[in-house]
């Protein structure tokens, strides 16, 4: 039996769930898959997906660090900013910033993680 990788899924720490549905899933626009906790009065620990874009959200302790930076290759960069322009999200105020490698906009979640999205050169895959 051989070995296959399947895409790593990031685990995220979050302190406010709240505030987490109103950034992942209000301003990004991606889909709670499910949820669970261990009992009443628990921590969250949940999966959020948008395409194949998959992100679990703990409030666990232990669980990930604040500060976690998240590098998200896509297609359709344009098409995603002008998306969050269109929702409202009064903490930021997102552009594109071009860079060696690609074309990247930056999001910082309420809990200082990082994602990065970034569209490479239509002829390129991945940066030198």
């Amino acid at each position: 039996m051989s070995v296959k990788f399947e895409p790593a899924i990031p685990v995220l720490r979050i302190f406010s769930v709240e505030k987490a549905l109103e950034f992942y899933r209000d301003w990004l626009g991606m889909v709670v898959d499910w949820e669970h906790r261990f009992g009443h009065g628990y921590p969250l620990y949940m999966q959020v997906s948008r395409g194949p874009l998959v992100l679990h959200l703990s409030e666990h302790h232990g669980d990930g660090t604040p500060g976690t930076v998240l590098f998200v290759p896509l297609r359709g960069l344009d098409a995603l900013l002008a998306e969050l322009e269109g929702r409202p999200y009064p903490y930021q105020r997102p552009a594109i910033v071009p860079q060696d490698w690609g074309r990247e906009l930056q999001l910082t979640d309420p809990f200082g993680n990082r994602l990065r999205f970034c569209e490479y050169p239509a002829d390129d895959q991945a940066p030198p």
